[in-house]
């Protein structure tokens, strides 16, 4: 059976909030860091989330 290539990562707020999302991404056509603009309820408005390390 195949391994799988998507792994979880979290997306943390750039606001310094602790806010975060938790994602899938794949790991052998992204090798960058995933760096997306959301929608972060602490802050109330839109930042940029960044990857992160998942524990």
């Amino acid at each position: 059976m195949a391994k799988t290539s998507m792994v979880k990562i979290k997306m943390v707020s750039s606001a310094d909030t602790g806010y975060y999302y938790v994602t899938k991404k794949n790991s052998r056509t992204k090798t960058d860091k995933l760096v997306k603009k959301k929608y972060d309820p602490v802050a109330k408005r839109h930042v940029e989330f960044r990857e992160g390390k998942i524990k």
